[in-house]
């Protein structure tokens, strides 16, 4: 990426075909006609109707609730009027988990455990063994355990350092039978759990038990040095929820460019900026550019169920592809978040460049061209855009794990404009990008207009040019050509 002025802030099954013809030759600028096409009042419109359906469902669009079936309902149809043949996939997401009465039993005492491996359970009886601690107490890496005979052991960590991903992680390469992190705080109750421990979807990764237990219950296992026994017994309640897909019908199918925003709403609130906001833009674009337009490739529009879940609706869609069907993608456009009250302009850092860690993993290759794209854009609106760092479990995350290039625009959620960003982009300093960010107060009252017309125009340029050509700006901007690929199932 060129060094653009930036004030970084802390801060991823069904198969639609298309026919190869073209209807007509590509337009000289398809990018910058459906920037034009794509209003902040076509998108404002959409924003309408979904604040609509959140007012006649007890406030809320949230997956799993007939607020967010209303909303696919909606979505589906806007897409059918318009000449596309739209598909729901479903999918399977979990959305609970009961039954059973986790318990760590130590001596005679039985102790509660919260069961932070969610889909899975320990045998009959549960799993009995010593308890042992890593050399460094948090256990995030398997350097940890160093010198430590933990096989055949319950690794016993405290909540610091890392997400409990990487203590699970970290402790079954040293041999550990099962995991229990000592915390105040649980899945259930995060309340002052520190920053990333319990990661979006965290439990996915899980292939031994993992616990949580407070300290007072630690305190009792250091006294000890007999086997203790880990019952987690709570089993995975599923549900059944669905995506909404759809693609042009001109263009090359083996050149497929996704653009895509979760649909749902957390259960706390409308959820109009988080995300109706990415939903209008993309809806809107698809709209616009119709069902078969003048263009070289394909243009897949998705609108993922379970976002504020963990993306399990991307990943589902993701893992229901084979080989040739994924390497058929040649990016992925992510819209989440943009039209936040105290606006920033934020890209996705598909060059890494914000990241300070010398262990940060390099995106797919693509990815920086698309953060110079999207940045190119705001700057012609006169915007200066800054990076905004990659998250596990986000829609965007299940792309680049399958290998897929990535980029993506937000305005900011929870994080507190700085006063640099303040003078650059206005608003207020020392305040949230959106303070209503997963809150009942996150309605279309609180959208600021300007921001997402500027970010939804940005989004619809880059989506026309790269359905224009996946070189983009003479292939300074390009993402891999097809016979380039290696995708993965993620």
């Amino acid at each position: 990426m060129r060094s653009w002025p930036r004030a970084a802030v802390l801060v991823f099954a069904l198969i639609l075909t298309a026919c190869s013809s073209q209807t007509a030759a590509p337009r000289a600028d398809l990018g910058g006609d459906l920037a034009d096409r794509v209003t902040v009042d076509g998108v404002y419109n959409h924003l309408v109707e979904l604040q609509k359906i959140a007012d006649t469902h007890d406030g809320t669009r949230a997956d799993g609730t007939p607020g967010y079936q209303a909303s696919v309902d909606y979505v589906a149809k806007m897409l059918r009027d318009k000449g596309f043949d739209v598909q729901t996939p479903e999918f399977q997401r979990l959305s609970g988990s009961g039954g059973g009465k986790p318990a760590l039993t130590v001596g005679r005492r039985v102790f509660r455990v919260d069961q932070a491996s969610l889909l899975l359970t320990t045998a009959p009886g549960g799993v009995k063994a010593l308890t042992l601690r890593p050399r460094a107490a948090a256990g995030c890496a398997a350097a940890d355990y160093t010198g430590v005979r933990i096989k055949g052991a319950l690794a016993v960590v405290d909540d610091s350092g890392c997400s409990i991903v990487a203590k699970h992680d970290a402790a079954k390469a040293a041999g550990a039978v099962g995991v229990l992190v000592v915390s105040q705080s649980t899945p259930t109750r995060p309340v002052a759990a520190p920053a990333g421990l319990f990661t979006p979807g965290y439990y996915q990764a899980m292939t031994i038990p993992v616990g949580i237990i407070d300290p007072a219950t630690d305190a009792a296992l250091r006294r000890t040095d007999d086997p203790v026994t880990l019952v987690l017994d709570n089993k995975p309640v599923m549900t059944t929820s669905r995506s909404v897909i759809a693609q042009t019908s001109s263009g090359d199918s083996h050149n497929v460019v996704i653009v895509g925003a979760h649909l749902d709403s957390t259960g706390d609130g409308p959820g109009i900026d988080d995300n109706g906001s990415g939903v209008a833009a993309v809806l809107e674009t698809a709209l616009q550019l119709g069902p078969k337009p003048a263009a070289h490739n394909v243009v897949r529009f998705a609108f993922w169920g379970g976002g504020e879940t963990s993306a399990d609706g991307s990943a589902a869609y993701l893992r229901a592809l084979n080989p040739d069907e994924l390497d058929d993608i040649a990016l992925y456009l992510d819209l989440d978040v943009i039209g936040s009250p105290n606006a920033g302009y934020f890209t996705l850092d598909g060059d890494q460049s914000a990241q300070t860690s010398a262990t940060v993993r390099p995106l797919p290759e693509g990815s920086a061209g698309i953060e110079r794209t999207l940045a190119a854009r705001l700057y012609e609106h006169g915007v200066r855009p800054a990076d905004m760092p990659l998250t596990r479990g986000t829609d965007y995350a299940s792309f680049v794990a399958a290998g897929v290039p990535v980029g993506g625009l937000t305005t900011g959620t929870s994080q507190l404009k700085s006063d640099v960003q303040a003078r650059i982009w206005g608003g207020r300093a020392g305040v949230a990008f959106d303070a209503n960010y997963h809150r009942r107060g996150d309605t279309i009252d609180n959208v600021d207009r300007k921001a997402l017309g500027i970010m939804a125009s940005t989004a619809a340029d880059a989506v026309g040019s790269y359905a224009q050509s996946i070189d983009s700006d003479g292939g300074a901007n390009g993402v891999p050509a097809r016979d380039q690929r290696n995708r993965r199932t993620p």
